[in-house]
Order: structure tokens, then sequence, then C-alpha cells
């Protein structure tokens, strides 16, 4: 298969648009109730996602992140009451997704999805304070995502 051309691919490429320092730090490090979230945007493939652009909205706070060559992203913020709305931006995608975080031993996603389904929204406890959550695009595994309003009749 030939490489891919200009014409071929979907913008936008985030990761050359918005670097800025403060994007992912929510809340600062000394916060009674900082937590981390880190993971990596994986493609139907399982290959890492580089130059997706990740957002997290909770009550008061906001945190914007690219990911890096290898699909990792990295953010700061509060532990949440319930769980933390994740935007993602990508190649590809003609508009973004959303799914939410909910981090292990903390309120439980729907009870209404399959388990295994359940499963691909849980964050996994990496230490004290600090959680992984892989997004998954497409394919077996795939992200449990969100459609932000109801569908039109």
């Amino acid at each position: 298969m030939p490489p891919l051309t200009p014409s071929q691919t979907v913008g936008p490429f985030f990761a050359h648009a918005l670097p800025y320092a403060e994007g992912p730090f929510a809340v600062p490090e000394d916060h009674p109730d900082a937590i981390e979230l880190h993971g990596r945007v994986l493609d139907g493939a399982g290959e890492p996602v580089p130059d997706a652009l990740l957002e997290i909205c909770q009550p008061g706070l906001f945190g914007r992140c690219p990911t890096g060559a290898d699909g990792s992203y990295r953010f700061r913020t509060a532990r949440p009451d319930t769980y933390i709305p994740l935007l993602v931006f990508a190649r590809g995608l003609l508009k973004p997704v959303w799914t939410r975080v909910y981090p292990a031993g903390g309120t439980p996603p729907p009870a209404g999805l399959d388990p295994v389904r359940r499963a691909t929204l849980i964050a996994s406890p990496t230490g004290e304070r600090s959680y992984r959550f892989d997004v998954r695009l497409q394919g077996e595994g795939e992200t449990v995502f969100f459609h932000p309003f109801p569908p039109p009749d």
C-alpha cells in the first residue's frame, strides 16, 4: 500500500497549534483532591494516535492536553464526585467524541451497559493518586462514547 497523501488524511492536527504549559493542569499540584489521569489514545489496530487533543471539563475546572508521539497524555485534576468528562479530538474524526472516566473505587459506570463495555470506562489505579485510562477509538475494546445530545427523533 502506498503512503497516505495529504488528501487522504483528515486534520486538524492539534499538537502544532495548541501547545501551552498550563493546559493539562486543571488544579495546582498541592490541591488536596489532586489526582493524575494519564493514558494513551489508540486506534482500532491498537496503534498510538499522536496529534490528538483531549479536554476534561469538571465543575469549575478545565484541562486540555495533546497526545505525544506514543499517543500518551497526562492531566492533573481533582478527584471527581462521579466521573470526569473527556472529549477527544483526533485525525480521522470529523467531530469530537466524548466519554466518561470513572476512577476505580468511586462511582461505578451506568449499570445499563454491558459489563465488558462498562469496563472501558474505568480508570485503573497506578498509584495513590494516579489513574490510567486508555482511549480506544474503535475495534475490540473500543471505549464507550456518549452522545452529547439525544439523537433526533
